[in-house]
């Protein structure tokens, strides 16, 4: 008889076909985990484009519903709001204003699409003159008397109809103070996803171009995290759990990749990663150049952050992934 050989493991089998691909994949992204981000301004019939990232638009208060419409029919359940406002003052009372351009906005777009989730970004770095995320006090954010302001501002977007109200401040006890002041407003349903590990990053700048948010000086390391902790992340997003999120989040996503997997191993709620408009805007220039596949890399980095743990994902690539997701791409 023939000598007998050990089976032999031959992991090639499982990549044979599509098909086999497909059967054994281990991670599953779908238009239902995504969050598209959606910025509303002043103004009539406006929809400008933002010239730091291709394809992502301002949209004036009466045009965002159309967007949204877009969005439902692509079957992306959520957007993030931020407003940009017309004037700036050193508080930031714009973000809080109940006539401001985000309830407004949110009005708008439950109006016209009711079942589309709204999520509202809570902070004040767009609405200040100086650009950072709080009230100033000698040169610093004072994080204790911008509290209430961010408090303030959730309740607002609440009451226009707001799903989900998501700090991003980081601010400490910022989600205390926003479930606090939700509860006193009766608006106990209300979620509250928290930017609970947001890092001091580089890849913000698109997005700071877009919602004119820059700061006028110094930068926000004193509030953001260290791109180097992730020890400490872990204790931000617990401490984010135990005051009350619904949701935690990781921002940037890429980079942080770890951070989420960290995060997903050790806390059992909804964690959510921001995909944030670095990311975007570098897979745009490359593709523009010819350097890269704008689908291919777009839909391997999304796929990354779902498989590192997130459910959820905040991406400027929503609507164009959706369409390449139902085209099998």
């Amino acid at each position: 008889m023939p000598e007998r050989r050990e089976a032999e493991t031959r992991l090639r089998r499982l990549r044979k076909t599509e098909p086999i691909r497909r059967l054994v994949s281990e991670t599953a992204l779908t238009a239902s985990n995504f969050i598209a981000p959606v910025f509303v301004r002043y103004g009539k019939g406006v929809t400008e484009p933002v010239e730091a990232m291709p394809g992502v638009n301002r949209y004036s208060v009466d045009r965002v519903s159309e967007y949204a419409t877009r969005l439902e029919e692509a079957k992306i359940p959520a957007v993030l709001l931020f407003g940009i406002p017309e004037s700036k003052d050193e508080v930031g009372s714009g973000a809080y204003a109940s006539e401001g351009v985000v309830p407004r906005a949110i009005a708008e777009i439950k109006k016209t699409t009711p079942s589309m989730v709204v999520a509202a970004d809570v902070c004040l770095c767009e609405y200040t003159s100086h650009g950072h995320c709080g009230v100033l006090k000698g040169g610093q954010v004072d994080n204790d008397a911008t509290l209430p302001l961010l408090a303030k501002a959730a309740v607002e977007y609440a009451r226009a109809g707001a799903d989900i109200v998501a700090p991003s401040a980081m601010m400490d006890f910022q989600v205390a103070a926003i479930r606090s002041a939700l509860e006193d407003a009766r608006l106990s349903e209300t979620l509250v996803m928290g930017y609970s590990a947001k890092f001091a990053s580089s890849f913000y700048g698109p997005f700071r171009e877009a919602a004119g948010s820059a700061p006028s000086f110094g930068d926000r390391k004193a509030y953001q995290m260290s791109p180097a902790n992730s020890r400490q992340a872990m204790r931000e997003i617990e401490k984010d759990v135990q005051e009350g999120a619904d949701i935690v989040m990781v921002k940037p996503a890429l980079s942080y990749l770890d951070i989420i997997a960290q995060a997903r191993s050790r806390f059992h709620l909804p964690i959510a990663a921001y995909s944030v408009s670095g990311e975007y805007s570098a897979i745009k220039a490359a593709a523009m150049n010819g350097w890269i596949d704008e689908r291919a890399m777009a839909m391997e980095v999304l796929t990354s952050i779902k498989r590192a743990g997130a459910d959820v994902i905040i991406t400027y690539f929503a609507e164009a992934a959706a369409g390449w997701l139902k085209e099998g791409l």
